[in-house]
């Protein structure tokens, strides 16, 4: 008896250690790593996101839910990256504050601006500051956002500004003007003259009545390049005179009135001299 008790006893031994060394016997479920998510399963709750990304995510479309958001609460903390911690190397990365212009990562390139908003765009839009600031116009002193408020807007200049002349519509304003140096006023040769009459109406007036030649050309066949750009009449027509006519008369508009309106006197005026007014009567003196 004693013999067989001790066998039984070995065996329950035995149990009890396999148990032990061999948990899943027990029906214990064996350690498992973290879940894997992919991103069909984010979809699944977070449905617009992946609308915003495929309709406006730029470069995000291509890294998915899970190249930026590494986990779920609660197995992971702090789901949301840092901005910087993609994006480096240039000095636009190293701007705080991301989220006040890129308000929604999802459409990153959706860009609305605060009204005051200068130096962020500073960091990629290096030359229409060195514009603004060699040629100082009413423009210089305004904010970036001031204009465009969104990212990529290119106002009309009739946002701000009157047209020169009520036909003139707002696609001509650049023809002549570059909005960071407004006052640079630069046009291509084949401008026509009724743009330039918006602002010259006296001298395109006497030209388009004037019976000589000139009245052929357009305003930028002798203004050619340069806004103010007055040409010498000797640039085309040489020396016409004799040399002692010339010597004596050394400018042109002495005999041939101006430009716009040759040869023709008779309408200048020659304005008299005002006539002195009669002098007041000196007053009685009483008896």
């Amino acid at each position: 008896m004693k013999a067989v008790k001790s066998s039984g006893l070995l065996v329950v031994l035995f149990l009890i250690a396999g148990l032990l060394v061999f948990p899943a016997y027990s029906g214990a479920a064996p350690a498992q790593g973290k879940p894997v998510l992919t991103n069909e399963d984010c979809i699944k709750c977070h449905s617009a996101p992946p609308t915003d990304i495929e309709t406006a995510g730029g470069k995000h479309k291509d890294v998915g839910c899970i190249g930026c958001h590494n986990g779920h609460p609660p197995t992971v903390k702090k789901p949301i990256p840092q901005c910087n911690d993609c994006h480096m190397g240039k000095p636009h990365f190293e701007l705080k504050g991301c989220l006040t212009c890129h308000k929604n990562p999802h459409t990153p390139k959706n860009i609305i601006f605060a009204g005051n908003i200068t130096d962020a765009c500073l960091t990629c839009h290096t030359q229409q500051i060195v514009q603004l600031r060699d040629n100082k116009s009413k423009h210089t002193l305004l904010n970036c956002s001031t204009c465009h408020n969104v990212h990529g807007k290119v106002p009309q200049c009739t946002q701000c500004h009157k047209p020169h002349a009520a036909d003139m519509p707002a696609s001509e304003c650049k023809q002549c003007h570059k909005a960071h140096m407004p006052k640079i006023v630069t046009y291509v040769a084949e401008i026509p003259s009724k743009d330039c009459g918006a602002c010259h109406k006296r001298a395109l007036d006497l030209l388009t009545a004037s019976k000589a030649k000139h009245k052929t050309f357009a305003c930028a066949f002798c203004h050619q390049v340069k806004h103010k750009m007055v040409p010498q009449c000797q640039d085309c027509h040489g020396a016409p005179h004799p040399a002692g006519m010339l010597a004596k008369f050394k400018n042109c508009g002495e005999c041939h009135n101006i430009a716009h309106d040759l040869n023709n006197w008779s309408a200048v005026e020659k304005k008299e001299a005002p006539k002195a007014a009669p002098a007041a009567p000196a007053p009685k003196k009483k008896k």
